[in-house]
C-alpha cells in the first residue's frame, strides 16, 4: 500500500516555532528548511511527500518541482493551497493508497477527512519529525561506533554520498 503525505506548506511553517521565527527573517529559507525536513521524512519513512504552497507568495503560474524526492507544488495564482490539497486528496484516493494531510487548519482537516484522507496536525507532524531525527541520529551514532568501514571518507565524498541518499544529483 502506498502512503502519501500532503503537507500544507505555509500552515506548517506558521505552526513550527523554528520555521515561524526563520520566516520572519528569511521566508525562502523557512520554505527550504521545511522541504529539507520533509526530505528526511521521506527518506526515513519511504512514503511519497507532496508539499503545497499558496501562489500568493510566489508570483506567476502554477509551478511543480522535485527537491530531493519531495514534490513541491506552488498553486496557480487564483488557487489556494487548501483547494489544491483537496483536489490531490480526491485524485489519489484509492484502495491501495493511504493519504495523510498535514495541516493545523481545522476546517481543512475535516474537508480532506470527508474525501477519505487521514488528518495530521502540524504539531503531530513536528513530533513525528523530531522522533525521526532522533532515530536517524542514533543509527548514525551506532554505525560510527561499530565502524563498519575501514575506509576513511573525506568530507567531500561523505557529502556526495549524503546527496545520493537523499536522491539529489
Amino acid at each position: 500500500m502506498e502512503t502519501i503525505l500532503i503537507v500544507d506548506g505555509y500552515n506548517v511553517i506558521g505552526a513550527w516555532p523554528e520555521l515561524r521565527s526563520l520566516k520572519e527573517a528569511d521566508f525562502a529559507k523557512a520554505r527550504d528548511l521545511l522541504i529539507e525536513k520533509m526530505a528526511e521524512y521521506q527518506a526515513f519513512t519511504g512514503c511519497r511527500v507532496i508539499i503545497v504552497f499558496d501562489a500568493h507568495m510566489v508570483a506567476g503560474i502554477e509551478k511543480k518541482a522535485k527537491n530531493y524526492k519531495v514534490e513541491v507544488i506552488f498553486t496557480k495564482e487564483n488557487e489556494t493551497a487548501d483547494e489544491r490539497i483537496e483536489r490531490l486528496a480526491s485524485e489519489y484516493k484509492s484502495i491501495n493508497t493511504r493519504i495523510f494531510v498535514a495541516t493545523s487548519d481545522y476546517t481543512e482537516q475535516w474537508v480532506v477527512f470527508a474525501k477519505g484522507a487521514l488528518r495530521k496536525s502540524s504539531r503531530e507532524l513536528k513530533v513525528e519529525m523530531e522522533d525521526i531525527e532522533k532515530r536517524i541520529e542514533r543509527k548514525v551514532k551506532k554505525a560510527r561506533e561499530r565502524n563498519f568501514s575501514s575506509i576513511s571518507l573525506s568530507e567531500e565524498v561523505a557529502e556526495i554520498f549524503e546527496k545520493w541518499r537523499r536522491g539529489q544529483k
